[in-house]
Protein backbone atom coordinates (compact mmCIF):
# COMPACT_ATOMS: atom_id res chain seq x y z
CA UNK A 1 0.00 0.00 0.00
CA UNK A 2 2.71 2.09 0.86
CA UNK A 3 4.61 1.75 -2.51
CA UNK A 4 1.45 3.12 -4.36
CA UNK A 5 1.17 5.30 -1.97
CA UNK A 6 4.03 6.94 -3.02
CA UNK A 7 3.45 6.22 -6.56
CA UNK A 8 0.05 8.44 -6.22
CA UNK A 9 1.78 11.39 -4.58
CA UNK A 10 4.92 11.02 -7.28
CA UNK A 11 2.27 11.58 -10.06
CA UNK A 12 0.67 14.70 -8.51
CA UNK A 13 3.86 16.78 -7.19
CA UNK A 14 7.26 17.41 -8.67
CA UNK A 15 10.39 15.95 -7.78
CA UNK A 16 11.48 18.14 -4.67
CA UNK A 17 8.01 17.21 -3.36
CA UNK A 18 8.04 14.04 -3.41
CA UNK A 19 11.88 13.79 -1.73
CA UNK A 20 10.64 15.84 0.74
CA UNK A 21 7.46 13.58 1.47
CA UNK A 22 8.98 9.81 1.42
CA UNK A 23 11.99 11.78 4.07
CA UNK A 24 9.10 12.85 6.09
CA UNK A 25 7.37 9.66 5.72
CA UNK A 26 11.04 8.23 6.87
CA UNK A 27 11.29 10.00 10.11
CA UNK A 28 7.77 9.18 11.07
CA UNK A 29 8.58 5.19 11.03
CA UNK A 30 12.26 5.20 12.21
CA UNK A 31 12.53 8.75 14.30
CA UNK A 32 8.96 8.87 15.39
CA UNK A 33 8.46 5.68 15.61
CA UNK A 34 4.53 5.57 14.76
CA UNK A 35 2.46 2.21 13.90
CA UNK A 36 2.52 1.61 10.19
CA UNK A 37 -1.16 1.91 10.23
CA UNK A 38 -0.94 5.22 11.37
CA UNK A 39 1.29 6.64 8.90
CA UNK A 40 -0.49 5.42 6.32
CA UNK A 41 -2.84 7.56 7.17
CA UNK A 42 -1.44 10.26 6.84
CA UNK A 43 0.50 9.45 3.41
CA UNK A 44 -3.51 9.22 1.98
CA UNK A 45 -3.60 12.76 3.70
CA UNK A 46 -1.03 14.16 2.17
CA UNK A 47 -1.82 12.39 -1.20
CA UNK A 48 -5.33 14.03 -1.43
CA UNK A 49 -3.83 17.40 -0.42
CA UNK A 50 -1.17 17.19 -3.30
CA UNK A 51 -3.48 15.60 -5.54
CA UNK A 52 -6.06 19.03 -5.03
CA UNK A 53 -3.40 20.93 -5.48
CA UNK A 54 -2.36 19.59 -8.98
CA UNK A 55 -5.98 20.20 -9.96
CA UNK A 56 -6.02 23.58 -7.92
CA UNK A 57 -3.71 25.07 -9.60
CA UNK A 58 -3.12 23.28 -13.21
CA UNK A 59 -0.07 21.49 -12.41
CA UNK A 60 1.97 19.53 -10.05
CA UNK A 61 3.02 21.07 -6.60
CA UNK A 62 6.13 22.07 -6.23
CA UNK A 63 7.94 22.76 -2.95
CA UNK A 64 7.68 26.41 -4.41
CA UNK A 65 3.78 26.18 -4.44
CA UNK A 66 3.71 24.33 -1.33
CA UNK A 67 5.75 27.30 0.56
CA UNK A 68 3.25 30.08 -1.49
CA UNK A 69 -0.01 28.59 -0.42
CA UNK A 70 -2.68 30.62 1.62
CA UNK A 71 -4.95 29.84 4.40
CA UNK A 72 -7.48 30.54 1.82
CA UNK A 73 -5.80 27.42 -1.05
CA UNK A 74 -6.17 25.22 2.34
CA UNK A 75 -9.59 26.40 3.23
CA UNK A 76 -10.23 25.30 -0.34
CA UNK A 77 -8.83 21.68 0.06
CA UNK A 78 -11.21 21.22 2.99
CA UNK A 79 -13.96 22.60 1.44
CA UNK A 80 -13.35 20.13 -1.72
CA UNK A 81 -12.87 17.27 0.85
CA UNK A 82 -15.91 18.01 2.76
CA UNK A 83 -17.94 18.20 -0.87
CA UNK A 84 -17.34 14.36 -0.67
CA UNK A 85 -18.98 13.83 2.61
CA UNK A 86 -15.82 13.32 4.52
CA UNK A 87 -16.65 14.18 8.12
CA UNK A 88 -15.16 16.54 10.41
CA UNK A 89 -13.15 13.73 12.28
CA UNK A 90 -11.14 12.72 9.19
CA UNK A 91 -10.35 16.57 8.41
CA UNK A 92 -9.12 17.58 11.71
CA UNK A 93 -7.05 15.05 11.43
CA UNK A 94 -5.78 15.52 7.73
CA UNK A 95 -5.48 18.85 8.72
CA UNK A 96 -3.02 17.93 11.53
CA UNK A 97 -1.14 15.96 9.51
CA UNK A 98 -0.50 18.59 7.05
CA UNK A 99 0.64 20.66 10.11
CA UNK A 100 2.99 18.02 10.94
CA UNK A 101 4.15 17.84 7.19
CA UNK A 102 4.82 21.31 7.09
CA UNK A 103 6.58 21.82 10.43
CA UNK A 104 9.13 18.86 9.16
CA UNK A 105 9.83 21.15 6.51
CA UNK A 106 10.24 23.99 8.57
CA UNK A 107 12.38 22.13 10.42
CA UNK A 108 14.32 20.75 7.66
CA UNK A 109 15.19 23.96 6.06
CA UNK A 110 13.33 23.37 3.46
CA UNK A 111 11.25 26.61 4.13
CA UNK A 112 8.19 27.89 6.20
CA UNK A 113 4.50 29.09 5.49
CA UNK A 114 2.20 29.13 8.33
CA UNK A 115 -1.41 29.21 5.87
CA UNK A 116 -1.80 25.51 7.31
CA UNK A 117 -1.24 26.97 10.66
CA UNK A 118 -3.46 29.58 10.55
CA UNK A 119 -6.75 27.78 9.78
CA UNK A 120 -9.29 26.50 12.20
CA UNK A 121 -9.72 23.17 12.89
CA UNK A 122 -13.09 21.83 11.78
CA UNK A 123 -15.71 21.38 15.08
CA UNK A 124 -15.75 18.16 16.06
CA UNK A 125 -20.00 17.16 17.58
CA UNK A 126 -19.45 16.62 21.03
CA UNK A 127 -20.44 12.80 21.64
CA UNK A 128 -20.31 10.92 25.10
CA UNK A 129 -20.12 7.15 24.66
CA UNK A 130 -22.94 5.61 25.23
CA UNK A 131 -23.20 3.11 28.43
CA UNK A 132 -23.63 -0.50 27.37
CA UNK A 133 -27.04 -2.61 28.69
CA UNK A 134 -25.77 -4.68 31.38
CA UNK A 135 -26.56 -7.91 29.42
CA UNK A 136 -24.10 -6.90 27.13
CA UNK A 137 -21.55 -5.68 29.36
CA UNK A 138 -21.61 -8.82 31.62
CA UNK A 139 -21.41 -11.08 28.36
CA UNK A 140 -18.67 -8.78 27.30
CA UNK A 141 -16.73 -9.66 30.32
CA UNK A 142 -17.00 -13.94 29.83
CA UNK A 143 -14.92 -13.20 27.01
CA UNK A 144 -16.26 -16.14 24.80
CA UNK A 145 -17.13 -13.63 22.57
CA UNK A 146 -13.96 -11.06 21.79
CA UNK A 147 -11.10 -14.34 20.80
CA UNK A 148 -10.05 -14.33 17.57
CA UNK A 149 -10.06 -17.28 15.78
CA UNK A 150 -6.21 -18.51 16.67
CA UNK A 151 -5.20 -16.19 19.70
CA UNK A 152 -3.38 -17.94 22.41
CA UNK A 153 -5.70 -18.80 25.41
CA UNK A 154 -3.11 -16.38 27.42
CA UNK A 155 -4.08 -13.20 25.50
CA UNK A 156 -8.13 -13.74 25.26
CA UNK A 157 -7.97 -14.11 29.18
CA UNK A 158 -5.93 -10.85 29.06
CA UNK A 159 -7.78 -9.12 27.46
CA UNK A 160 -10.89 -10.96 29.30
CA UNK A 161 -9.03 -9.40 32.50
CA UNK A 162 -8.65 -5.92 31.14
CA UNK A 163 -11.63 -5.17 30.07
CA UNK A 164 -13.45 -6.62 33.41
CA UNK A 165 -10.96 -4.15 34.89
CA UNK A 166 -12.58 -1.29 33.15
CA UNK A 167 -16.46 -1.73 33.66
CA UNK A 168 -16.03 -3.44 37.60
CA UNK A 169 -13.57 -0.58 38.88
CA UNK A 170 -14.41 2.19 36.03
CA UNK A 171 -10.79 2.58 35.28
CA UNK A 172 -9.16 4.62 32.42
CA UNK A 173 -7.89 2.33 30.10
CA UNK A 174 -4.62 4.33 30.40
CA UNK A 175 -5.09 3.62 34.33
CA UNK A 176 -5.48 -0.03 34.00
CA UNK A 177 -2.41 -0.53 31.16
CA UNK A 178 0.29 1.55 33.48
CA UNK A 179 -0.40 -0.93 36.22
CA UNK A 180 2.75 -2.50 37.43
CA UNK A 181 2.38 -6.17 38.48
CA UNK A 182 2.78 -5.35 42.25
CA UNK A 183 -0.02 -3.72 42.07
CA UNK A 184 -2.14 -6.86 41.06
CA UNK A 185 -5.24 -6.81 43.13
CA UNK A 186 -4.63 -10.89 43.52
CA UNK A 187 -5.12 -12.67 46.99
CA UNK A 188 -7.64 -11.64 48.15
CA UNK A 189 -7.14 -7.97 47.74
CA UNK A 190 -10.87 -5.92 46.84
CA UNK A 191 -8.86 -2.23 46.69
CA UNK A 192 -6.51 -1.12 43.88
CA UNK A 193 -4.83 2.19 44.21
CA UNK A 194 -5.00 3.84 41.17
CA UNK A 195 -3.10 7.01 39.37
CA UNK A 196 -5.42 9.08 37.32
CA UNK A 197 -5.40 12.27 35.26
CA UNK A 198 -3.02 14.65 37.19
CA UNK A 199 -1.04 12.29 39.04
CA UNK A 200 -3.84 11.69 41.58
CA UNK A 201 -4.26 8.81 43.16
CA UNK A 202 -7.30 7.44 44.13
CA UNK A 203 -8.45 3.93 45.87
CA UNK A 204 -11.42 1.64 43.76
CA UNK A 205 -12.81 -0.97 45.40
CA UNK A 206 -12.24 -4.74 42.70
CA UNK A 207 -14.95 -7.08 42.14
CA UNK A 208 -14.18 -10.97 43.04
CA UNK A 209 -14.55 -11.78 39.22
CA UNK A 210 -11.74 -8.56 37.71
CA UNK A 211 -9.44 -11.13 40.96
CA UNK A 212 -10.00 -14.03 38.91
CA UNK A 213 -10.18 -12.67 35.69
CA UNK A 214 -6.20 -11.28 36.15
CA UNK A 215 -5.31 -14.29 38.43
CA UNK A 216 -6.36 -16.58 35.26
CA UNK A 217 -4.24 -14.10 32.98
CA UNK A 218 -1.44 -14.33 35.36
CA UNK A 219 -1.55 -18.42 35.07
CA UNK A 220 -1.36 -18.58 31.24
CA UNK A 221 0.50 -15.54 31.20
CA UNK A 222 3.35 -17.45 29.11
CA UNK A 223 6.51 -14.50 30.42
CA UNK A 224 7.33 -14.84 33.78
CA UNK A 225 6.55 -11.63 34.99
CA UNK A 226 8.60 -9.62 38.25
CA UNK A 227 7.36 -6.89 40.81
CA UNK A 228 7.94 -4.00 38.61
CA UNK A 229 6.87 -5.67 35.06
CA UNK A 230 3.97 -4.38 33.32
CA UNK A 231 0.91 -6.14 34.47
CA UNK A 232 -0.73 -6.54 31.20
CA UNK A 233 2.43 -6.94 28.09
CA UNK A 234 1.90 -7.62 24.83
CA UNK A 235 3.04 -10.83 22.59
CA UNK A 236 6.21 -9.29 22.46
CA UNK A 237 6.70 -9.03 26.24
CA UNK A 238 6.02 -5.38 26.15
CA UNK A 239 3.61 -3.04 28.09
CA UNK A 240 0.03 -3.91 25.94
CA UNK A 241 -1.01 -1.47 23.56
CA UNK A 242 -4.19 0.39 24.21
CA UNK A 243 -5.14 -0.37 20.73
CA UNK A 244 -5.23 -3.78 21.13
CA UNK A 245 -7.98 -3.72 23.44
CA UNK A 246 -10.01 -1.47 21.02
CA UNK A 247 -9.32 -3.86 18.66
CA UNK A 248 -10.81 -6.74 20.91
CA UNK A 249 -14.07 -4.39 21.42
CA UNK A 250 -14.29 -4.27 17.54
CA UNK A 251 -14.52 -7.70 17.36
CA UNK A 252 -16.81 -8.03 20.31
CA UNK A 253 -19.31 -5.06 18.85
CA UNK A 254 -19.86 -7.10 15.95
CA UNK A 255 -20.10 -10.70 18.22
CA UNK A 256 -23.26 -9.38 20.84
CA UNK A 257 -24.35 -6.97 18.12
CA UNK A 258 -23.53 -3.37 19.86
CA UNK A 259 -22.82 -0.19 18.25
CA UNK A 260 -19.84 1.75 17.28
CA UNK A 261 -20.09 3.89 20.65
CA UNK A 262 -19.12 0.06 22.75
CA UNK A 263 -15.68 1.34 22.84
CA UNK A 264 -13.37 0.71 26.02
CA UNK A 265 -14.23 4.32 27.34
CA UNK A 266 -17.41 3.71 27.29
CA UNK A 267 -16.92 0.39 29.74
CA UNK A 268 -16.40 3.40 32.14
CA UNK A 269 -19.17 5.20 31.70
CA UNK A 270 -21.32 1.97 31.80
CA UNK A 271 -19.56 1.64 35.39
CA UNK A 272 -21.07 5.31 36.51
CA UNK A 273 -24.18 4.68 35.00
CA UNK A 274 -24.97 1.07 36.03
CA UNK A 275 -23.71 2.30 40.07
CA UNK A 276 -26.09 5.47 39.66
CA UNK A 277 -28.97 2.96 38.39
CA UNK A 278 -28.87 1.00 41.43
CA UNK A 279 -29.09 3.78 43.59
CA UNK A 280 -25.10 4.76 44.18
CA UNK A 281 -24.79 8.63 45.64
CA UNK A 282 -23.20 10.35 42.67
CA UNK A 283 -20.68 12.04 44.34
CA UNK A 284 -19.47 8.52 45.74
CA UNK A 285 -18.75 7.82 42.00
CA UNK A 286 -17.00 11.24 41.08
CA UNK A 287 -14.40 9.62 43.90
CA UNK A 288 -15.24 6.45 42.19
CA UNK A 289 -13.89 8.05 38.59
CA UNK A 290 -11.60 10.35 39.88
CA UNK A 291 -13.56 13.12 38.31
CA UNK A 292 -12.58 16.58 40.26
CA UNK A 293 -15.72 18.36 38.97
CA UNK A 294 -19.45 16.99 39.59
CA UNK A 295 -20.32 17.55 36.47
CA UNK A 296 -18.10 15.99 34.57
CA UNK A 297 -19.52 12.96 36.53
CA UNK A 298 -22.93 13.81 35.30
CA UNK A 299 -21.78 13.90 31.68
CA UNK A 300 -20.63 9.93 32.47
CA UNK A 301 -24.14 8.73 33.84
CA UNK A 302 -27.18 8.16 31.47
CA UNK A 303 -30.14 7.65 33.40
CA UNK A 304 -33.56 7.28 32.31
CA UNK A 305 -36.27 9.60 33.11
CA UNK A 306 -38.33 6.83 35.15
CA UNK A 307 -35.15 6.76 37.40
CA UNK A 308 -34.90 10.28 37.84
CA UNK A 309 -38.81 10.53 39.21
CA UNK A 310 -38.43 7.49 41.71
CA UNK A 311 -35.69 9.28 43.29
CA UNK A 312 -37.83 12.16 43.47
CA UNK A 313 -40.39 10.92 44.84
CA UNK A 314 -38.59 8.76 47.51
CA UNK A 315 -36.53 11.72 48.16
CA UNK A 316 -38.78 15.02 48.33
CA UNK A 317 -40.18 15.56 52.00
CA UNK A 318 -43.38 16.57 49.90
CA UNK A 319 -43.26 13.95 47.34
Amino acid sequence: MADKADEAIGLATAEDVTAAAKAWFAYLSIERDLAAHTIESYRRDLGQFLFFLAHHFGGAATMETLLALSARDVRAFLAYRRSQDVGSRSLSRSLSALRMFYRFLERRGYGKNDAVRAVSMPKLPHSVPKPLPAPKAAALMEGSDIAAPDAPEWTLARDTAVLTLLYGSGLRISEALSLQVRDAPIKGRDMLRVEGKGNKTRVVPVLPVTRDAIERYLALCPKQLGPDDPLFIGVRGKRLSPRIIQLRMEKARAALGLPDTATPHALRHSFATHLLGAGADLRAIQELLGHASLSTTQGYTEVDRAHLLKAYESAHPRA
